[in-house]
């Protein structure tokens, strides 16, 4: 394959003329044997088209070359990325995107091509979020912020790659900043007396149930709202998470569980009945209500059936704490009490990272390390009891094993002497022995 460069002079009606710089590449000749050429270009020196015909024609012959594209970066996310990459995300994650994307992407890349965005121009847009990316307040933006958003722009240009719209992707060659090493958030929980409080003053209420199954079970906000009476054995004593409900943009939604897997909880008897009971009352609500009734088959809902809003959920838990006197935790603080309080019971810490829906037993670990120390200083007091009961047991085995050495030597010492061809006192020669006369 081969390729030329062309000059073309232009003049416009005021009399300005412009020069512009091409670069011609042969194709191959059609069915009719017509011949087919491809313009590239518009540069403004020989030399820089001199430049592009070398890096086209090298690309063209490894099988690397793109064909250049009109197409803005923000066309080609809303009318193809945007519905491919949506399909292998969750509702929340997909409204995540779109913010980044209106906020903190488009503006800067949206009317680009695809071969106008470089590196530079990455970088430059990431020093721009860290000054003054925040809409709100026209401050800068976390450097965690950032490197999400450069998380979305390497994510488009790769698939943009895969699909045989470039040839590499800028945004390995960009410089996202490092977030910095933040101190681990205080996690907030109860103690179990203050936990006893809490469920005493939440009897009577309509989400009851609710709340005693998140302490009893350690289960996130979304899987308790989207539990439906299907994912539920009463008999047996043990549920499933299958599904949530989730808010996005305030609209309610279902989604999966958040490790994609669904999980089985073991039930206490008393959270049992406490489902018992509230089914009951759900019942009623349901013969009051009528066809007007939404039946979704959630297990926690309003008065008509209709999902219980995520937020609404947290705030009227908040709402009870600040009546109450209790230490003020989040929600989900719930969840944290159910781990400290059974790490600090002793249940074993892999049957807490079970019921909580942990990727591994090492996570858990590290969220409740704060609990392990108390748990050491138990295992040190217990240490002089283990030590002297290993001391003990090695000197009955130094003893057992000394005992047995002398009544070998008893035994030896007290058998009687053979001499001669006594009967039963045969030359081991006769009988082919190692040391056979010859």
């Amino acid at each position: 394959m081969q390729g030329h460069i062309r000059k073309r002079t232009h003049q416009t009606k005021n009399g300005r003329v412009t020069v512009n710089w091409y670069v011609v590449v042969e194709l191959a000749r059609d069915s009719s044997g017509k011949r087919r050429q491809k313009w590239y270009g518009r540069y403004r020196t020989r030399k820089e088209a001199e430049a592009a015909r070398i890096e086209i024609l090298h690309q063209m012959n490894t099988g690397t070359w793109v064909e250049p594209t009109s197409k803005t970066f923000e066309e080609w996310v809303h009318e193809t990325w945007l519905p491919l990459v949506t399909q292998r995300l969750k509702p929340s994650a997909e409204a995540h995107y779109r913010n980044y994307l209106r906020l903190h992407i488009l503006p800067t890349l949206g009317l680009l091509q695809f071969r106008q965005i470089t590196p530079t121009i990455l970088n430059q847009l990431y020093t721009r979020l860290l000054t003054e990316g925040n809409r709100k307040t026209g401050g800068a933006l976390s450097a965690k912020t950032v490197t999400n958003v450069h998380a979305i722009i390497h994510k488009a240009l790769e698939d943009a790659l895969d699909l045989g719209l470039v040839n590499v992707n800028m945004a390995d060659r960009a410089k996202p900043p490092r977030p910095k090493a933040k101190k681990p958030k205080e996690i907030k929980s109860w103690t179990l007396e203050e936990l006893r409080r809490f469920l005493d003053l939440i009897q009577g209420h309509r989400l009851a149930a609710a709340y005693h199954l998140k302490v009893f079970t350690g289960m996130r906000r979304a899987e308790i709202l989207g539990l439906r009476w299907q994912d539920l054995d009463l008999h047996a004593g043990r549920l499933a998470v299958r599904q949530t409900v989730v808010a996005v943009g305030y609209e309610i939604v279902k989604s999966s569980p958040k490790t994609h897997q669904a999980r089985t909880i073991d039930l206490d008897p008393i959270t049992v009945e406490k489902l018992r009971q509230h089914r009951e009352a759900q019942a009623c609500d349901r013969q009051e209500w009528g066809d007007d009734y939404g039946d979704e088959d959630l297990v926690f809902v309003r008065e008509d059936g209709s999902p219980v809003h995520p937020h609404s959920f947290s705030q009227t838990f908040e709402r009870v704490v600040a009546r109450s006197g209790l230490p003020r935790i989040p929600l989900h603080g719930l969840r944290h009490t159910h781990a400290t309080v059974g790490l600090a019971l002793g249940v074993p810490a892999k049957v807490i990272s079970e019921r909580l829906g942990h990727e591994d037993v090492a996570f858990t670990l590290k969220q409740y390390a704060h609990v392990l120390p108390g748990m050491q200083a138990d295992a040190a007091d217990g240490s002089p009891r283990l030590s002297w009961t290993t001391r003990r047991t090695q000197i009955r085995k130094r003893n057992l094993i000394w005992i047995k050495m002398r009544i070998r030597r008893t035994r030896r010492s007290s058998a009687p002497r053979r001499h001669g061809h006594e009967e039963g006192n045969v030359p081991r020669a006769e009988y082919g022995g190692r040391h056979e006369q010859r």
